[in-house]
């Protein structure tokens, strides 16, 4: 019986599979650049020997393509296992990133400041009654 971790060496070996070699090199490529340039990154990938980035706004493909990074970019080319790639490109995605909601901020409680100390002058009997209902549920929640 075979080790998963043999299964898993065959796996990355084989020729079938290189489009999951070279996502993860460029994935490590990606974590080994400085925060600033990182941070900008929305997804990269190769064509044609070039490795073209999609990046979240246009102020990152100015700071890209600022001469000190692209070198910068070069350098740690040569340190990774990217060998074919000549050039970069750079493109601004024109979509917008949906910013998912958290469950965690509906679920927020705060503790009661109110004391429910109040006084209701109020006539109509209904709304009376009201004021009356919101004075007990703070006396609850104070407990």
């Amino acid at each position: 019986m075979k080790k998963v971790n043999d299964i898993l060496t065959h796996l990355k070996d084989n020729s079938s599979f290189e489009k999951i070699d070279t996502f993860l090199e460029i994935k490590r490529f990606i974590n080994i650049l400085p925060l600033k340039l990182k941070s900008g990154i929305k997804f990269a990938y190769i064509k044609n020997n070039t490795l073209i980035f999609m990046l979240k706004h246009p102020q990152f493909k100015a700071e890209f393509k600022y001469s000190n990074n692209i070198s910068d970019l070069k350098a740690l080319l040569k340190m990774s296992n990217l060998k074919h790639i000549q050039n970069f490109e750079f493109y601004v995605s024109n979509s917008i990133d949906k910013v998912q909601e958290s469950d965690e901020i509906n679920d927020i409680k705060y503790k009661e400041r109110s004391l429910g100390i109040f006084e209701n002058s109020i006539k109509d009997e209904k709304l009376f009654l009201k004021f009356e209902n919101i004075r007990k549920i703070i006396k609850e929640l104070r407990d």
